[in-house]
């Protein structure tokens, strides 16, 4: 260690992997060894391939960085955050604090997405609405060489990230973005529309982990005093007709406990309740629709 309490330059890559680990398991980090290995290899720009082969370089000038990664993960903030970008669906996503950091849950709105589709190669036209850092989108289009899509978000600044992210994953002429509350800005016919929407009861989002609660932005968590505001404005709209063709589908992504009252509001403003999906952990995640 240096004198000043940071890294030493000289350490090399696998000493400062066992520091990292022994730093974060004592400050009470779970899963401190996959926290310090994230952040060395991000923070370093390496490989696990590289850490394997070529572990006794030092470290160097990233040694201060580390240092100070080290300690705000000790203090609560996410590695996503620390690092500024996430994988999701095998891709890389740049993060900025009006983004949520991409979670694997999330990937089921993709795959729900993906088998309603009996056709991945036709022309279609994609709204992702909340698009946030345009994960869903970008991961989608990944898929569906000949679609595009609209991303829709309130912030500014996630647009930007969001044009960003579809740029750096080769579908930057295949997106678009707008910025506006839900549907409001939008006209149809789309033959596809999904959504992760706020859904957390504003209540309670003081209480939540501190890595959400302290560090995710409240805009896309808050979904009011019952977490299913957004709902009501998503699926009233797609329910009145024009923003999504005849027989097509709207999958949204939804709290552990909220499929049958999302399923009602759906039911309500004149739409087919297709289904629901589950997540790795076997909880309720995502809702289809049909128009």
């Amino acid at each position: 260690m240096s004198g000043k309490g940071g890294l030493d330059a000289s350490l090399s890559r696998r000493a400062a992997l066992r520091y990292a680990t022994s730093f974060l398991d004592a400050t009470g980090i779970a899963g401190a060894e996959g926290d310090a290995r994230f952040l060395l290899l991000g923070l370093l720009g390496l490989s696990p391939r590289d850490l394997a082969l070529d572990g006794d370089r030092p470290i160097g000038c990233a040694a201060a960085a580390l240092s100070d990664a080290l300690t705000r993960r000790a203090s609560g903030e996410p590695v996503a955050r620390i690092l500024g970008a996430w994988e999701f669906w095998g891709l890389p996503f740049t993060l900025v604090p009006d983004t949520l950091v991409p979670r694997p849950d999330t990937e089921t709105v993709v795959e729900t997405a993906l088998a309603a589709l009996p056709d991945r190669r036709a022309p279609l036209r994609i709204l992702d609405l909340g698009t946030g850092s345009g994960c869903i989108l970008v991961a989608l289009l990944s898929e569906l060489p000949n679609a595009i899509g609209i991303g829709l978000d309130r912030s500014e600044a996630a647009l930007k990230t969001a044009r960003t992210n579809a740029r750096a994953n080769g579908m930057g002429a295949r997106m678009h973005v707008v910025q506006g509350h839900w549907c409001d800005a939008l006209r149809g016919p789309f033959d596809l529309v999904v959504s992760n929407p706020p859904y957390i009861e504003s209540g309670i989002i003081a209480g939540l982990d501190r890595e959400v609660a302290e560090h995710d932005p409240r805009a896309a968590l808050d979904g009011g005093s019952d977490g299913l505001d957004a709902y009501r404005a998503i699926l009233n709209a797609i329910g009145q007709g024009g923003l999504l063709r005849p027989g097509a589908s709207a999958i949204l992504e939804i709290g552990y406990d909220q499929a049958r009252s999302v399923e009602a509001i759906g039911v309500a403003n004149g739409l087919t309740f297709a289904g629901l999906s589950r997540d790795l952990g076997g909880r309720d995640r995502v809702l289809t629709f049909i128009h």
